[in-house]
């Protein structure tokens, strides 16, 4: 069974296709079939269920085994179903926080040296960073 249809320019064929567990038709736009996603789910249930073989679903249906693997691909993704995974996120979450209230007594110092450099530092500052830093100034 098969009819053809034109439409502005395009030729397009639809024809019947019957098998043992299926009966349904099956658009051919340009050449090529048109499988929808309730008849790409039931020939994977064919080839891949418990008595499925890969080789005769392709013969009875006329596909190749790589279009097979690439629709059972697409099935475990989520692609066919509409139902897709949310991938994992590429950044982590980040919850900033308000900083602690100043406690009494810390503050800012100004450090002045003798070449003219002004240092501000916080009054938490390490020591022995600042010493550091201080000695690689005053050379």
């Amino acid at each position: 069974m098969s009819e053809d249809i034109g439409a502005a320019g395009a030729s397009a064929l639809v024809t019947g296709h019957m098998s043992d567990r299926m009966s349904s038709r099956i658009a051919v736009v340009g050449g090529r079939r048109r499988w929808s996603v309730d008849q790409k789910l039931s020939i994977l249930r064919e080839a891949f269920g418990p008595d499925g073989s890969v080789s005769a679903t392709c013969q009875r249906h006329a596909v190749g085994s790589g279009l097979l693997y690439t629709w059972r691909r697409q099935a475990l993704a989520g692609d066919l179903t509409g139902a897709k995974r949310t991938p994992a996120p590429s950044f982590a979450e980040v919850e900033v926080s308000v900083p602690a209230p100043a406690t009494a007594g810390s503050g800012q110092i100004g450090i002045e040296l003798p070449s003219g450099v002004r240092l501000t530092v916080d009054a938490a500052v390490d020591a022995d960073a600042l010493a550091r830093v201080m000695s690689v100034l005053a050379r």
